[in-house]
C-alpha cells in the first residue's frame, strides 16, 4: 500500500496501466474541475462523460433521465466509455452512478488508472444543493437522498479504484498537483520494471 498525505493506493493492480486516467466519485466531488487540472499537469486531453452524452444527443443529462429514465441513460452511459477509453492519454470524469455497473467498473479498471476522490455526505450537500441539474436530487428530502446514494455506492468506487484520495475542501489546483505528482512517480517505477524484465 502505497500512500501520501492526499492518497492512498489500493490493493488494485496498477502496473498495466494505459496513459489514461478516470476519476470516479459522488456528484459534487469535484471530478471535472479537479479532472481539468489533472489533464492540463499531465499534458492529458480531458473528457467529461456527462458532457460526451450531452453532446451526442444534443440534449440534457436530465431531460435524458425524464424521457428514458436512469435506465435509458445508464445504457448511453456505459456505451460513452466504451467509445472513450478507446482513446489513449486522457483524463475522464465519469458520472457520479458510472460503478453501478459492473461492466462498467470492469471497463475503467482494465483501460486506466482509476481515482476515487472522496468527499463526505456534508461537503457533497453544500457543493450540490443548489444545482437543479442534478436529476436524482429532485426529491422532497434531497440530502438524505444523496446520504443514501452515498452508502450505496462509496463501496463501488473503493472496490473500482486503484487510488483513493480525500478530496474534502483543499483546493482543486493542489488536489490535482499531488496526484500528477503520485502518477508521475507510479509511471516512473512501472518504466522501470518493464526495462528491467525486458534486459
Amino acid at each position: 500500500m502505497n500512500s501520501t498525505n492526499a492518497t492512498s493506493v489500493s490493493d488494485n493492480d496498477t502496473d498495466d496501466m494505459t496513459g489514461n486516467v478516470f476519476l470516479v466519485g459522488m456528484m459534487g466531488a469535484g471530478k471535472t474541475t479537479i479532472g481539468k487540472f489533472l489533464a492540463n499537469f499531465l499534458n492529458k486531453t480531458f473528457f467529461d462523460s456527462d458532457r460526451e452524452i450531452q453532446k451526442r444527443t444534443g440534449v440534457t443529462i436530465p431531460l435524458i433521465f425524464e424521457i428514458e429514465g436512469e435506465p435509458g441513460f445508464r445504457k448511453r452511459e456505459t456505451e460513452m466509455l466504451l467509445e472513450l477509453v478507446k482513446t489513449k492519454n486522457i483524463v475522464l470524469a465519469t458520472g457520479g452512478g458510472a460503478v453501478l455497473s459492473a461492466e462498467n467498473r470492469e471497463i475503467l479498471m482494465l483501460n486506466g488508472t482509476v481515482i476515487y476522490l472522496r468527499a463526505t455526505v456534508d461537503d457533497l450537500w453544500r457543493r450540490t444543493r443548489q444545482d437543479k441539474n442534478r436529476p436524482l436530487l429532485q426529491t422532497p428530502d434531497p440530502r438524505r437522498k444523496l446520504t443514501e446514494l452515498y452508502a450505496q455506492r462509496d463501496p463501488l468506487y473503493k472496490e473500482t479504484a486503484h487510488i483513493v484520495v480525500e478530496s474534502g475542501r483543499r483546493s482543486a489546483r493542489h488536489l490535482a498537483q499531488l496526484l500528477a505528482q503520485q502518477l508521475a512517480c507510479s509511471e516512473s517505477r512501472t518504466a522501470e520494471k518493464q526495462t528491467s524484465h525486458s534486459e
